[in-house]
Formats: structure tokens, sequence, C-alpha cells
């Protein structure tokens, strides 16, 4: 830990590792495979049960709201960087780290462009194969002769970050809770089988509302009781493994940097990209030790300013592939406490969020890994 962060694990214990444990676990390991901290039961099959929202720290405090998941042991485990949606769940589909990925945030660049790339809605003309190029986790195994589903909302089905993370699985589109259990018991009663199945309502209400909202809490009790279900109607032969993506922090409007107020942050600045609690800022020419002066003058100790080459150094990315580290801000803005920085005129929209992440926070990275 530095500056009170956690570390990803990578190669240990973070969402990259999951799939391939789930593969050594149904004896399907994946060529090329190293050893791992994250070391799973035979089974004939599992559901990977992702839970977008639910840090471990938050399933600990409002242990009250799921007495199913918090009353099973959990050896927890870690996001990538940053801990953030798109991030993780590719990190997830292909057991790789964000920089072999690529998907380094909410937004980033488009290299040689002045346009951000949203990784969630794939608002640009960007081929999402040629954007991660690599096999999945997902279609490796499918190759081997593992039946694979992912279970999802119709919606994501081929979208870029379906494509990009989740490709070489069945995709089976659930729009409800009933239709999403029909799916995975079919798809489970297959052998040897890895389901995957997705569960967003935790984090909307939680950007929405904040967590440990009234609101928050009842979507977690309904996540809570739905996975008790599930598992009471999955056969004995096959494991339920609940993660999570990311936990989620409340940044009021008080803790919040608008560089729109400050205009001095702009200087420099070609284009900001990344999310309130993880920015990436792309320099204009030779303006990276002006910016990180001004931005670590004004931010002081609540957030860690760092260069591109210093963060590759943390190895907050994992090992950062060249087609990748474009993508990354030549500055990249990492939040303390319940820091955000935002933009009224950028990113209208994600200044009225309650709930946030990104950062490497305890409460952010820190994820539950439940095996039942």
């Amino acid at each position: 830990m530095t500056e009170g962060f956690v570390d990803p694990a990578y190669s240990r214990r973070s969402l990259g590792d999951v799939v391939p444990a789930v593969a050594r676990a149904i004896g399907s390991p994946l060529a090329g495979d190293g050893p791992s901290d994250l070391v799973l039961p035979d089974a004939a099959g599992y559901v990977v049960f992702l839970i977008d929202g639910l840090g471990q720290r938050l399933l600990e405090r409002y242990a009250h709201a799921a007495p199913y998941l918090a009353e099973i042991a959990s050896t927890p485990g870690t996001a990538g960087v940053p801990s953030t949606t798109a991030t993780s769940l590719t990190s997830l589909g292909t057991g790789l780290t964000p920089g072999q990925h690529g998907l380094v945030g909410f937004t980033a660049r488009v290299p040689g462009t002045d346009k951000l790339l949203n990784h969630l809605f794939w608002d640009q003309d960007v081929d999402p194969v040629e954007w991660q190029p690599h096999p999945t986790a997902f279609a490796r195994l499918a190759g081997a002769g593992v039946q694979v589903t992912a279970v999802n909302r119709r919606e994501f089905a081929g979208s870029g970050l379906t494509r990009s993370g989740h490709r070489g699985a069945d995709y089976v589109g659930a729009d409800d809770v009933d239709e999403r259990l029909a799916a995975v018991l079919d798809a489970a009663g297959r052998s040897p089988s890895l389901t995957y199945v997705y569960d967003g309502k935790l984090d909307h209400t939680g950007h929405k509302h904040g967590v440990a909202s009234t609101a928050w809490l009842q979507e977690l009790s309904n996540i809570d009781a739905a996975a008790e279900h599930m598992r009471e109607l999955l056969p004995e032969s096959v494991r339920l493994l609940v993660v999570a993506d990311h936990g989620m922090i409340d940044s009021p409007q008080s803790s919040r940097i608008d560089v729109d107020d400050r205009l001095e942050l702009r200087d420099g600045v070609a284009l900001m990209g990344g999310e309130a609690r993880f920015r990436h800022l792309y320099c204009r020419p030779r303006a990276v030790d002006d910016v990180v002066a001004t931005w670590q003058q004004v931010l002081g100790d609540r957030a860690s300013v760092l260069t591109r080459e210093q963060v590759i150094d943390r190895g907050w990315f994992g090992t950062v592939e060249p087609q990748v580290r474009s993508r990354l801000g030549d500055v990249m803005v990492a939040c303390h406490g319940d820091t955000a920085v935002v933009s009224t005129h950028d990113f209208a929209y994600e200044n009225t969020l309650v709930g946030l992440h990104g950062s490497l926070t305890p409460d952010e990275m820190t994820i539950p890994i439940i095996l039942d």
C-alpha cells in the first residue's frame, strides 16, 4: 500500500485471475497460465456471478443487508486500475491486466485524435477487436470444449465492451431476475461449464443515491436473496463464485474540485479523460512537468499526481503493451479520501452522481471472492 492505496494483486488474486482459476478447477487449464494464489476446488462447472459495485468493505460494513453473502467466508481480491467497470469486466473475461487488454478507464484517448473513447458506450468508430486483439479467456476455454455462457441484458449483446472482453462465450440475453436464473440453470446443467452472469443494479443505485442509502441497501438485499436462490437451485456439482468489479465511495459536492472553477488546471492539458476518481490528462507538447506541478499544488494531499512513466513503474496497469501506452494519460490523477475531480462543462452528468469509484482506496479496490 502506498498513500493509503491498495495495489492491484495481478497474478495473485485479481479479477484477471478468476477465469484461469476456474479453468484449472474444471480440468481445462489455460495454456501458459502461471501460478496464482487463487486456487478453487475441482467441480464439473462454475457460475461466476459478478455484482457490479459490491466492494468487500461495503459488504462487511452492511452485512445485515446481505446475510447470505456476508456469512460465507471470503478471502478478498482486488480490482485492477482504474477500479471501474469497463476495465474490470474486460480483465475478468480476458484474464489479462489493463495494460495488456487496453481498456484503461471509463474514457481514454483514441491515439492520434483529440477524441475520447467511452468504453462503456463505445461512442467512437473504433473496432473492438482491433482495440483489444487478444483472444479472451472465455474464447480459449470454449475452444477447449468447455461450455462458456455469458448471461447479461439483451442491450449489451454485441456491444463494443462485450466484444472486447467477452467474445467467445455464448451470449444469452436476460432482462429480469427470472429470465437470468433460467438461463444460468440451463447453461450450468452442462459439463464442463463456466457460466458468467452480471448484475448492474447495485452500481446504478449507488451512483444515483449513494452507498448506504435506503435504495442501495434494499438493492443489496435483493441481490443477496437472488444469489442465495440461485445457489439453492444449482446442481451440487456446480460451484457458485460471487465476485465484484470494484467498490464505491460517496463523494459530497464539498469534496469535488471543478476544473472549470480552477482554470489553471486546464493549462497545458489538451484533453482530459478517465473519470472523476482517476483522471487521465493528455498534455500539450513539453507541458508535462508544468501540468504535474500545477495539479500537485492545487490538489495537495487530496490526490496522487503522477506521470505515465511513474504509474507504469508502480505496476498499476500491469505490463503495458506498446499499443496501449499512448491510451494512458501523460499525467494521471488518483484521488485520495472522497475527493473527485470533475468538469461541469465536459462531464456534466458525472457531477450529478453521488457514489463514485476508479481510484485505489481500499473501499474501491478490494473485492469479495465468495465461494459456495
